[in-house]
């Protein structure tokens, strides 16, 4: 499974793999944390309907998830491998069809 993660994200060596998972790690934990400060701070309850918590995750938190990608990756020596990483996300999102 390794390897295979090794060969699809073009990673040389162990090393730079367990940084990388180690940067998914501590990002999804962070922003669980930031979820429930966000979601405190602007009064949510359960009683909050889903589709606005859904809109908030999707306007405050997914780009927090990326950012704090950038931030955990750096800190840990993979900057380059998640910048090209949000670009090609960031691309996807934006990248609008062509028309015929």
């Amino acid at each position: 499974m390794f390897e295979r993660l090794k060969n699809k994200w073009q990673i040389t060596s162990n090393a730079q793999l367990l940084a990388v998972l180690l940067t998914f790690t501590l990002a999804g934990s962070s922003v669980v944390w930031v979820r429930k400060f966000v979601f405190q701070l602007l009064g949510y309850t359960e009683a909050t309907p889903v589709w606005i918590k859904t809109v908030t995750y999707l306007l405050l938190l997914f780009p927090s998830y990326q950012l704090l990608l950038l931030v955990y990756g750096t800190l840990l020596g993979q900057f380059r491998f998640f910048w090209n990483k949000e670009k090609a996300l960031w691309h996807k999102l934006l990248h609008k069809p062509a028309h015929k």
